[in-house]
């Protein structure tokens, strides 16, 4: 049997990872063996990694102790099947570990998916145990490969935060600020708001110095800020605070500025992880964690199963395209490349501009 070559993170210290490879393990009943042929990397995936161990991710491909594998959106190949309903062949999109390949149990069966259902996943969270099967999809769609592993997850959680704060009247904000809206949940986000004529709130963004002529050209915001420059923000109006920073020291200074006028505040990313931490005692809004999958399950229960998510995927793949011109995509290989772009997006040097699909 062939090796099987993974990248590992020390859960402690992120910037340590080592190179592991290791005999394929052979497939049980009900099993399918996937080559996974290409990942996108982005600063998500830092945010994967940061709420590892209280959201579940490192869970979905566990490593030994003190190590884990980041989860990642990719495609990947059915190489080996004992599944009956799963043929070799079948190409698949889904979450998979930054990896050569991965076993994964099927479970529930439909037309355009099937549902993982490894024992030690079942109590995550079921939007991240889904792998599409991609053989009946248009060609339109199929066409998209690295732009929906790069945009997808990320603009299906701004069309989810979206709907959040619609689905609760933007707390009565009449002005939304995003926190790095360079980072591309969150210049998703400003685009739905944007679009939203029925709306009327201000989006301003937050950005570096850097980054600031690529937010110009996406046109989603209605003002743009420098870090810094934060008491530019009129503390009169009602505000919802979305930060995808991660930046515990920002979020003190923007509550602190626009005090029980923060009527929102959520927690989304953490580009700027090594600040991250929930700061508490705070006037206005108590910050909190937005978790997307609790937002779609609450839809679901009210508009029907898939509906949002549905929604989303349609409204992804609109931004995606428009995206797309806009972002250059670079390809990396082998362990040695896609470590060194891991700590890249650690230390926040990818550009946004920047699109990496990766491979091991």
């Amino acid at each position: 049997m062939a090796d099987v070559s993974e990248l590992w993170i020390n859960r402690s210290d992120y910037r340590k990872t080592k190179p592991v490879t290791r005999p394929q393990a052979p497939l049980e009943d009900g099993q399918v063996r996937v080559a996974i042929d290409k990942f996108a990397i982005t600063s998500n995936n830092v945010s994967y990694a940061i709420s590892g161990d209280a959201i579940g991710y490192w869970r979905f491909f566990p490593a030994d102790d003190g190590w884990g594998k980041v989860t990642v959106w990719g495609f990947g190949d059915v190489v080996e099947s004992r599944s009956p309903d799963i043929a070799v062949g079948e190409r698949l999109y889904g979450f998979f570990p930054m990896a050569s390949e991965a076993v994964l149990t099927v479970g529930r069966v439909k037309d355009d998916f099937f549902m993982d259902a490894s024992p030690h996943r079942a109590d995550l969270a079921a939007v991240y145990n889904q792998y599409r099967r991609l053989a009946g999809e248009p060609e339109a769609m199929r066409k998209l490969e690295d732009e929906r592993s790069l945009y997808f997850p990320l603009f299906i959680t701004s069309f989810v935060l979206y709907d959040y704060l619609t689905d609760n009247d933007y707390f009565g904000a009449s002005q939304v600020v995003i926190g790095s809206v360079s980072s591309k949940t969150a210049f998703g986000l400003a685009q739905f708001i944007h679009e939203d004529e029925s709306a009327g709130q201000r989006v301003i963004g937050l950005t570096s110095p850097g980054n600031r002529a690529f937010v110009e050209s996406l046109g989603c915001c209605n003002d743009i800020l420098l870090y810094g420059d934060e008491e530019k923000i009129d503390p009169s109006v009602k505000t919802a605070y979305v930060d995808m920073s991660g930046n515990r020291d920002l979020t003190v200074t923007l509550h602190n500025h626009l005090q029980e006028n923060m009527v929102e505040s959520c927690m989304v990313g953490a580009t700027h992880w090594e600040s991250a931490g929930r700061a508490k005692g705070l006037p206005g809004a108590e910050p909190k964690f937005f978790f997307a999958p609790a937002q779609i399950a609450k839809r679901d229960k009210e508009w029907g199963p898939g509906v949002l998510y549905g929604k989303a995927s349609e409204a992804s793949a609109r931004l995606a395209r428009s995206a797309s011109k806009e972002i250059e995509i670079e390809r990396v290989k082998g362990p040695d490349e896609v470590a060194a772009i891991w700590r890249d997006f650690l230390d926040n040097k990818v550009a946004p501009n920047r699109g990496i699909m990766a491979s091991l």
